[in-house]
């Protein structure tokens, strides 16, 4: 009998996501289901269930290191060159110069607290100075403004669960009525947008996996997913916010370069030419 926090795979999928039970539906014969690394929530009868066995968690646990510990060791290798470029070191001392830096300030609102946490530990790890709050995506819009009132952050990212609605035959792709969450998110987004209209002073991003693109960016986003209605990763959001953050006020951001150093790429999310967050000053304080 399957249970709650049951890792499974779909076997109608050729086991392609790891997925844990979130919930149970007995008189139906279905079982909800959260990916474990992609912002994805689903459903799926038991008899399409196979359960993840300790050799292919162990593999999994593998391959996902591996990934986000090499676009990790990128983030640091881009950020270390833009450092030496713009003069910040000296090659005879090899010591830093006296300046400080200041990266953009992150508020990071999702609908999954397990996804959250995980993303609050990779803002830390990048230098980022970011709040996180678990709100669920209905409740997102509401909270809009005095969020943003309390925290004043440069760079506000609105994520959680997202997806076209399976349930539906043929689902137009074009009209919103068709997808979880992308509702939920366009409003926040255009409430965020009524307390700053400034595309460079609030830089927003929005959407999860299969996410409405247009609507989003069309609500006043600066980044969105999802182009090509594809999965994105649940870290996508930070890597993308790390970039403006420290992309510095007098540049804009190569969009190009932003959306492929994300995990997903290009087919997962997309976005505007926006200006960057990131300063520095001099000199550091001895105090």
């Amino acid at each position: 009998m399957w249970k709650v926090g049951n890792l499974v795979v779909r076997k109608s999928y050729d086991r392609d996501i790891c997925f844990v039970i979130v919930g149970l539906d007995m008189a139906q014969g279905i079982a909800i289901l959260k990916g474990l690394d992609l912002r994805l929530l689903a459903d799926a009868p038991f008899e399409d269930l196979a359960v993840v066995t300790e050799s292919d968690w162990q593999s999994y646990q593998i391959s996902q290191a591996k990934l986000e510990h090499e676009t990790l060791r990128l983030v640091q290798l881009r950020r270390q060159g833009e450092r030496d470029k713009l003069g910040y070191r000296s090659e005879k001392r090899k010591q830093p110069r006296d300046f400080f830096e200041l990266p953009g300030r992150v508020l990071h609102l999702d609908g999954d607290g397990t996804y959250l946490e995980k993303c609050l530990s990779v803002y830390r790890r990048l230098g980022i100075r970011a709040v996180g709050k678990n709100i669920p995506e209905l409740s997102m819009p509401g909270a809009m403004a005095q969020l943003l009132e309390e925290h004043h952050p440069d760079i506000l990212v609105i994520t959680g669960h997202d997806g076209v609605l399976h349930d539906v035959k043929s689902p137009d792709l074009a009209s919103i009525d068709n997808y979880r969450n992308s509702d939920n998110f366009v409003r926040a987004v255009q409430n965020a947008r009524k307390v700053e209209r400034s595309l460079d002073e609030l830089i927003i991003f929005a959407g999860a996996c299969q996410s409405h693109y247009e609507a989003l960016l069309e609500a006043g986003a600066n980044f969105a997913s999802s182009p090509e209605r594809v999965l994105i990763h649940a870290l996508d959001p930070v890597f993308l916010a790390e970039q403006i953050a420290y992309t510095p006020i007098t540049e804009t951001v190569d969009i190009f370069r932003i959306v492929t150093s994300t995990i997903t790429g290009t087919e997962g999310l997309g976005g505007l030419e926006t200006r960057g967050k990131y300063r520095i000053g001099l000199p550091r304080s001895r105090y």
